[in-house]
């Protein structure tokens, strides 16, 4: 699943991407280091179903953000 989100107006080291297969969570979190720039492709996924996606900025200082906006996306069935 190729993801995408419109990257921070402030100073980031990077984003760490979450998933969950509930709307609202709870989210298991993807990349174990911060991914720079802003797409991700989330090679765990299973044909037919649907994930909800969040992402967490990471400030310069470590710091995290809140999660974003939940997104969702249904993969389709070959």
């Amino acid at each position: 699943m190729n993801l995408s989100w419109t990257p921070s107006k402030s100073a980031v080291a990077g984003y760490f991407v979450y998933s969950g297969t509930q709307r609202g969570g709870p989210y298991s979190k993807l990349n174990a280091t911060p991914v720079c720039g802003n797409s991700y492709v989330d090679t765990t996924v299973r044909a037919g179903r649907t994930y909800f996606y969040v992402v967490k900025a990471v400030g310069v200082n470590g710091a995290e953000s809140v999660f974003s906006n939940e997104a969702s996306a249904k993969v389709p069935t070959p």
